[in-house]
């Protein structure tokens, strides 16, 4: 397995956590990170070196899992749960 260096959240700067922030905003409340979760084994945290491409890659999703949209949030999952498994991602 490959290793990504990641900034953990104890040692963020302002852009980091703003981009943070924004990406949590954006997801559904169930996915809202354990307060004891410094963020380190996340798929976001793959991208803690560049704020401003992780605040772009994950505000898609954000905004794809939004309620405003005519599916329900059973729909939404099926369909994240589909990609994943045809991107063979284990996340």
């Amino acid at each position: 397995m490959a290793w990504i260096k990641t900034i953990p959240l104890t040692q963020a700067d302002e852009a980091l956590r703003a981009a943070l922030e924004a990406q949590h905003k954006l997801y559904p409340k169930e996915y809202a990170r354990d307060p004891n979760d410094d963020g380190a084994t996340s798929i976001v945290a793959t991208h803690t070196l560049i704020p401003e491409a992780l605040h772009h890659a994950f505000a898609t999703f954000g905004a794809l899992m939004s309620p405003d949209l005519p599916l329900t949030r059973r729909q939404h999952e099926m369909i994240t749960t589909v990609v994943s498994a045809t991107n063979r991602c284990h996340y």
